[in-house]
């Protein structure tokens, strides 16, 4: 069964009469095409009974048939109303259209209510985000292989980014040597902006990286992705320039214990809020509790956020083929900010990381 059928047997066993997908990336997930239309209007329309459509800015139609998309794909030029022509579109298959599934977590009110003006008969209260969460879940082993090569290309980068590192060099300018290094093999396309912060900037776990310039004696923290066929890498190492202080250095090794204490002790049959509790209950009893603010990890695949979150509260069973972040921090402000992450997928006995490099404490600059 494709990806599509999926949704049309969802459709069907909720008592909907089509689903109006918005989001780019589902329709990446569902189809294998992806733009950000920005203020244009893309969506794919599935049917319970009939073909789906995708409707987009004109200058995409052909892109869109190129990834080999066989079903109808409509266009819109820019001073046309999309709107008016979805309703048509939609009228020439559904006439009586009373239940559409929406993407709750996607829609915006503008456009919600756009749905609402060319179809005032029909009800929007069933949310399919959930349905194409759980669809995501457990990846395949083509989706497998491809963020294993997004994971070799973040290894790359670690690689070239630490090299880089010099005393008195900007934050600004490691990034830009890394991801050179990248486009020059042919990698063009980050997963997020990417991060490196000195000292103690790297406290603020969502800071940027910055003008700030690389000092001696302090932990330097990167946090990168690559993109490889739709499919993403996440990772964070943190690195020692010159001597860190005791300090920095205990912060160090409490993190990596937490961090490889959980990652050993993934597998399928725990729950996500007991691998959490692992590597918490470890960065507590070292007296950094209050500093580790943020989950253990989460979910990620052709994005670096996916579903699941990996944390307190969550219940949910790990399973094969689920893929995660294992990323414990610990952040002190004024002092450093340390975290380390690997990405894994869950095995039949286990798991596996998607990123190498080495988690030992290492020296540059």
């Amino acid at each position: 069964m494709t990806k599509i059928e999926q949704v049309q047997q969802w459709i069907g066993e909720n008592n909907a009469d089509l689903a109006i997908i918005s989001d780019p990336e589902t329709i990446d997930y569902l189809t294998g095409f992806y733009s950000d239309p920005i203020e244009r209007v893309l969506m794919l329309i599935i049917f319970k009974h009939q073909d789906p459509f995708i409707f987009a800015p004109a200058l995409e139609v052909e892109a869109i048939k190129d990834t080999g998309w066989t079903n109808p794909v409509y266009g819109y030029l820019d001073h046309e109303n999309p709107w008016n022509m979805i309703h048509d579109r939609i009228q020439e298959r559904e006439v009586d259209v009373k239940e559409i599934a929406i993407e709750k977590g996607n829609l915006n009110v503008a456009r919600f209510e756009e749905y609402r003006r060319i179809l005032p008969a029909s009800n929007f209260s069933l949310d399919l985000t959930p349905m194409i969460q759980k669809m995501k879940l457990i990846k395949s082993d083509d989706e497998i292989e491809k963020l294993k090569i997004a994971g070799q290309w973040a290894d790359f980068a670690f690689e070239k980014g630490f090299e880089a590192v010099k005393v008195g060099r900007s934050e600004q300018e490691v990034v830009a040597e890394l991801q050179y290094a990248l486009m020059q093999k042919g990698i063009m396309q980050m997963s997020f902006e990417t991060l490196v912060q000195a000292g103690a900037h790297a406290a603020e776990p969502h800071g940027a990286t910055s003008t700030n310039k690389i000092e001696n004696n302090e932990l330097v923290l990167f946090d990168l992705g690559t993109v490889w066929d739709g499919y993403i890498s996440d990772a964070s190492r943190t690195i020692a320039v010159g001597t860190p202080t005791d300090k920095q250095m205990d912060i160090y090794k409490v993190c990596l214990e937490a961090q490889l204490a959980a990652q050993d002790y993934a597998k399928p049959g725990i729950t996500a809020e007991e691998l959490d509790k692992v590597a918490r209950d470890i960065i507590e009893k070292a007296g950094y509790g209050e500093y580790f603010i943020h989950r253990l990890g989460h979910g990620m695949g052709m994005s670096e956020h996916e579903f699941p979150s990996i944390m307190e509260g969550n219940q949910m069973i790990l399973q094969p083929g689920m893929c995660f972040s294992i990323e414990p921090g610990i952040y002190i402000p004024g002092v450093a900010g340390v975290r380390i992450e690997d990405c894994v997928h869950i095995t039949e006995n286990g798991n596996e990381p998607f990123t190498h490099t080495s988690k030992e404490l290492q020296y540059f600059g």
